[in-house]
């Protein structure tokens, strides 16, 4: 078992540094982190808590541990979104919640950029054999959200936890998309209930997640990508 605080960058590396050094081979990577806060907060690395914790976090192990994937190709990669997704707007001018802060405005975004990353992803990585998928799990019965929850969130929460799925309910469509034979070569796709669906219009924009793509790129700082992917979805290596 490795142990990580995901929120910071140097604790990312060195997971990613203890699993290449024990696993000769990486045939899928789960990519499933969340939370959410009423207050903003800042990591040891200055950046706001949610969109580091939500999108950069496994922005940053992807990359690091993407070599070994292509290597040991076929593999997957799949990333917990949200069906907050939906309500999701990537504000590049304010990324960090600097101007404004609002904590489901904060997680809507993360969990669009979950989406996003994972469509650009799946782009940069034709022809590869590895795959990127994307989903919502569900609203599950966890601790999401005790760390700091809103006063609305104290008082629904006893009420919202009867209509939750079991946390293994919620892991179905993960372990579906990380292992079902129906999966294999599945790529570029928002999956719900281990069925492929529409993600928002948002999510769509190729535009959009290229800089995204980029901007992550640069708040990660050096070693966070391949070179070979930094300048176009045609470039591997």
């Amino acid at each position: 078992m490795f142990v990580a605080d995901l929120s910071a960058q140097a604790e990312v590396r060195r997971l990613a540094a203890e699993v290449l050094a024990s696993y000769p081979r990486l045939d899928v990577l789960i990519n499933n982190v969340g939370k959410i806060w009423a207050n903003r907060h800042v990591t040891p690395d200055g950046l706001e808590h949610t969109f580091a914790l939500n999108h950069l976090a496994p922005f940053l192990l992807t990359n690091l541990l993407l070599q070994r994937l292509q290597a040991s190709a076929p593999a997957r990669v799949v990333t917990v979104s949200s069906g907050a997704q939906s309500m999701g707007r990537i504000d590049f001018d304010d990324l960090q919640s600097e101007r404004r802060y609002s904590g489901q405005r904060a997680y809507n975004a993360s969990k669009l950029a979950n989406v996003m990353f994972t469509y650009e992803l799946a782009r940069r990585l034709e022809g590869t054999g590895v795959t990127a998928t994307v989903l919502h799990p569900g609203v599950v019965r966890t601790s999401f959200g005790a760390e700091d929850p809103s006063p609305l969130y104290r008082v629904l929460l006893p009420l919202a936890r009867l209509f939750m799925k079991t946390p293994e309910q919620g892991a179905a469509t993960s372990v579906y998309l990380a292992s079902s034979p129906e999966a294999e070569g599945v790529t570029g796709r928002y999956f719900a209930n281990r069925r492929p669906k529409r993600s928002s219009k948002a999510s769509s924009d190729a535009q959009a997640a290229a800089q995204l793509w980029h901007v992550s790129a640069d708040l990660v700082g050096p070693g966070g990508t391949r070179s070979q992917q930094q300048d176009g979805r045609g470039e591997r290596g």
